[in-house]
């Protein structure tokens, strides 16, 4: 049985390049490109593709924002993504929003061939020139979560109140984060009333023993 794929990139040479690659792979066949993400959902409801090949970046619609609108509407398809973008964040972003792979744009028709392989068999595959910066970025996100349960603190609060322990003033901290005095002053007092230390020295040492800061910082 034959593999349908959708190629939506804004660049008319990267889908020709594609669609070549491709040609040489057996069992799969595009039906359709498409060179913008605003035509992504009304492409794969016409053309019912097993598979689309997604790039990031268009001018229009994102490759993100076509794929959150794609899983809004129900659709199952499976989703690669085809980029020149290597930030982790992203990736992420891109994952979480239901890619099920992430597939660099300088990859060699094998690569490219074992990625479709691994979405027609339902798994995920993710280029391994990336698979270490995913696995890092997992690791960062899951640590930060177990660090803001564990001091029941938001992030915005421990961003102030590293540069509380660091030594910056209220004004400092307002300029270098684009807030108001005020609003600083209101994240400080609800630091000290949730973690029930009411002074600064009693901030550094929690900050140090909860590793939030290092005693290099």
């Amino acid at each position: 049985m034959t593999c349908r794929l959708l190629l939506v990139d804004d660049h008319s040479l990267i889908r020709a390049g594609v669609r070549a690659l491709i040609a040489d792979i057996p069992g799969y066949t595009v039906v359709g490109e498409a060179e913008d993400g605003s035509q992504l959902l009304e492409h794969v409801q016409r053309l019912a593709p097993d598979i689309v090949l997604l790039d990031i970046s268009m001018r229009t619609t994102s490759g993100l924002d076509a794929l959150t609108q794609l899983r809004a509407n129900g659709c199952t398809c499976k989703v690669l993504i085809l980029s020149m973008h290597t930030d982790p964040e992203l990736i992420m972003r891109a994952l979480e929003s239901g890619a099920h792979g992430y597939l660099l744009k300088d990859t060699t028709a094998s690569e490219l061939e074992q990625a479709l392989v691994a979405l027609s068999n339902h798994e995920r595959y993710l280029s391994p020139a990336i698979a270490h910066t995913v696995i890092n970025q997992a690791l960062l996100r899951a640590q930060s979560r177990l660090g803001d349960e564990r001091h029941n603190l938001t992030a915005r609060q421990l961003e102030i109140l590293r540069l509380i322990v660091r030594g910056k003033s209220t004004r400092e901290i307002a300029s270098g984060l684009g807030l108001s005095i005020k609003t600083v002053e209101t994240h400080r007092s609800q630091i000290m009333k949730r973690l029930q230390i009411y002074d600064v020295a009693g901030l550094v040492l929690f900050a140090v023993r909860e590793k939030i800061i290092s005693l290099d910082d």
